[in-house]
């Protein structure tokens, strides 16, 4: 049976395979293009982002940019197949111009990747944007699209791993850039001489758009169908949501989890009408459900793999505030009303953080955070995250606390405004 290829199997592969033939292409690059790249207006803008679909998210602007350029029909994605969800969620896209690759098995993943370099021959792509910052395998599949035009981040002197010469707009990481804002500077480029560049006079703007979910007509009664197969009692009570997991791409980013069961506990016995529910994937569904029995209380629900990630966004937009680790679903839910509370430690908010008026951070800022980046390939040497323990029960049950308060108190306001299905940015 093939098993899924791990993230430490594809940064190790990246890392022993992606330097050599990176350089190998390198070297073909210098022979096929031995002329300095020319301006071109772009017709067919191709996006690489394979992994973290909360990242998907905060490309938004970007994608929204480049369909101004050549129209939403011509703008294409190139995502591995677990993490294409989000893109039709977005619906900025047509659901036909994303290309998938699958992770079932190395073989699968190399069959999938030339597929997708052979489609995109085939569409005739001439412009393609390399999101995934600095490693190998994207920069090798952007290269071999055969688009004239190529953005990605390049490291000058050696400021980050080693990927070889394949782009024809060469940028700076900047590391002072809201990720948000770095993608969208990256499809501004396509518009600049890359003679110039890395050098070019555009001002990432601070102000972005973003996607809002929209809940078909019948999914409320479907997860309220749900919601009431695990708790008779829920009725319409008010719901806050706890989802301890994390991806397996960065174990360092989990809360401690007996944290959330004491936050559940005094969140439950501070406001009586309360119920909490807990979230997560089906591959942590047993740990995370165990921590929602150890709650002891009836007025909490263990969703843990029991949902769609779609059924997941309606919860969302149906819940109040979601407690949660820097993970996808802090991002997801961000396209919901919900307010989200987002833990951080191993990475910054200043640069990962959901871009939403309704989202809200807890960083303890101690000196060795955050300690993963672009150019460490996101690894690090810790193996105790004080960064996170830093973070105590208190201070998430206050920030909870008075921002469930203020929710309870603008609720007329608030609820006049869903139901104008007004925008929230």
């Amino acid at each position: 049976m093939d098993l899924p290829v791990g993230i430490a199997t594809l940064q190790h592969t990246d890392r022993w395979i992606g330097v050599p033939l990176c350089a190998f292409l390198t070297l073909v690059r210098k022979i096929i293009e031995p002329r300095p790249p020319v301006s071109r207006q772009p017709r067919k803008i191709l996006f690489t982002k394979f992994a973290e679909q909360g990242s998907t998210v905060l490309a938004y602007p970007a994608i929204r940019r480049a369909t101004e350029l050549v129209g939403s029909e011509n703008v294409y994605f190139v995502v591995f197949e677990d993490n294409r969800f989000i893109l039709d969620v977005m619906e900025i896209i047509p659901e036909g111009n994303v290309i998938t690759i699958p992770t079932q098995s190395p073989w699968a993943l190399a069959l999938g990747a030339l597929q997708a370099v052979l489609q995109a021959r085939r569409i005739g792509i001439d412009a393609a944007v390399d999101m995934e910052f600095f490693t190998r395998f994207s920069a090798m599949l952007t290269f071999l699209t055969g688009a004239q035009s190529r953005v990605g981040f390049h490291t000058f002197f050696g400021d980050g791993p080693y990927r070889g010469d394949l782009m024809t707009h060469r940028l700076l990481y900047n590391s002072h850039l809201h990720t948000s804002q770095m993608f969208e500077a990256m499809v501004e480029a396509l518009t600049r001489d890359p003679a110039l560049l890395p050098t070019f006079d555009f001002m990432p703007p601070a102000e972005q758009s973003f996607p809002a979910f929209r809940v078909r007509p019948n999914e409320p009664a479907e997860i309220e169908e749900l919601l009431q197969q695990e708790n008779r009692r829920l009725g319409s009570a008010p719901l806050i949501l706890l989802n301890p997991n994390t991806s397996d791409l960065l174990p360092l980013r989990r809360w401690p989890p007996l944290r959330y069961v004491e936050l559940a506990r005094r969140l439950l016995e501070h406001f009586p009408d309360l119920f909490i529910a807990f979230t997560g994937a089906p591959a942590e569904a047993g740990p995370i459900n165990g921590l929602a029995h150890d709650v002891g209380s009836g007025r909490v629900l263990a969703l843990a793999g029991k949902t769609t990630l779609r059924q997941l966004l309606v919860l969302y937009a149906r819940s109040e505030i979601l407690v949660t680790n820097d993970s996808g679903p802090a991002h997801f839910a961000s396209m919901t009303p919900i307010h989200v509370v987002t833990l951080f430690g191993p990475e910054t908010p200043a640069l990962f953080a959901a871009r939403s008026p309704n989202a809200s951070v807890l960083w303890a800022g101690i000196a060795c955070s955050p300690c993963v980046n672009a150019y460490n390939n996101r690894q690090s040497v810790c193996r105790d995250n004080l960064c996170m323990q830093a973070i105590t029960v208190e201070q998430v049950f206050e920030r909870v606390t008075g921002l469930y308060e203020a929710r309870l108190s603008a609720r007329p306001r608030a609820s006049t405004l869903r139901a104008a299905d007004a925008p929230r940015r």
